[in-house]
């Protein structure tokens, strides 16, 4: 069977070995060119060659969903040496070479940059920002108590007949719905501006997730990575928890997840 190498990413050289399996089962294993090292492992080309990934993403997303897990994963313990976190310049799901001298041709074309990235990277780690709404009634409850523009509608569609008062509360409840979207941006602007100062580079706006993917049971409405110097990340997170204790109350819920392989700052 033809066997290649799956790329997970780039890293200086490390002697820490690796728990983790590779994404076909195998060893992880290093390949090493000066003060750098890609880490990578085995892989049938028959199953992961583009044309075999192409038909599993088209076939079977479980596989894809799978594999793209042990991906993160080897990534995620790339970065670990002892206690620390260190910099890792992660590839893309499916970064496969077919022999070890293509890869150490494209290693040696790209080492300045490879090299370059690492220095960037050294002393920040990419951390993201995610807000949730706990519950949108209490911030419907709130629009109709404190709002004068839908108190006038409320209180002109009390002595209305039936027929009428029905599209009036309609009116109503779209007038609430679009209040609540202006006020949740407010939010996320002024959250979205505390953090700003923190990222060492432009913060960037990631795709907002489905409940079903988060697992939260709550809607997400911000979705922000940062990049984080070392230094400030006790203050950036004592900054997380003392937003979400201010804003819970305004009804949402506010965390950090991290530190992520830094697709989002190379």
């Amino acid at each position: 069977m033809d066997k290649g190498f799956y790329l997970y990413c780039v890293r200086s050289k490390n002697n820490r070995k690796f728990s983790a399996k590779g994404i076909d089962g195998g060893k992880i294993s290093s390949v090493p060119y000066k003060d750098l090292e890609t880490i990578v492992s085995e892989v049938s080309l028959t199953e992961f060659g583009s044309k075999g990934i192409q038909k599993k993403a088209k076939e079977d997303l479980g596989w894809i969903k799978e594999k793209a897990q042990i991906h993160e994963q080897v990534i995620e313990e790339a970065m670990k040496k002892g206690g620390e976190i260190i910099p890792v310049i992660p590839m893309k799901f499916g970064t496969i070479f077919k022999t070890k001298e293509n890869l150490l041709k494209t290693f040696e074309k790209h080492y300045s940059n490879f090299q370059k990235t690492l220095e960037d990277l050294t002393g920040k780690q990419e951390w993201a920002v995610k807000v949730y709404v706990i519950d949108k009634e209490k911030f419907a409850e709130e629009i109709k108590r404190e709002d004068e523009e839908v108190k006038k509608l409320k209180e002109g569609a009390a002595s209305e007949p039936e027929g009428v008062k029905y599209f009036l509360e309609k009116r109503i409840d779209e007038e609430v719905s679009k209040k609540i979207s202006e006020k949740l941006d407010i939010y996320i602007k002024d959250i979205f501006q505390i953090f700003y100062h923190f990222s060492v580079k432009e913060p960037v706006i990631n795709k907002l997730l489905p409940e079903e993917l988060t697992g939260k049971g709550r809607e997400m409405i911000s979705n922000v990575s940062y990049l984080v110097q070392k230094e400030r990340l006790d203050e950036f997170q004592k900054t997380v928890k003392r937003l979400h204790d201010y804003y819970s109350s305004k009804g949402l819920w506010i965390e950090y997840t991290g530190p992520w392989p830094p697709y989002n700052f190379i």
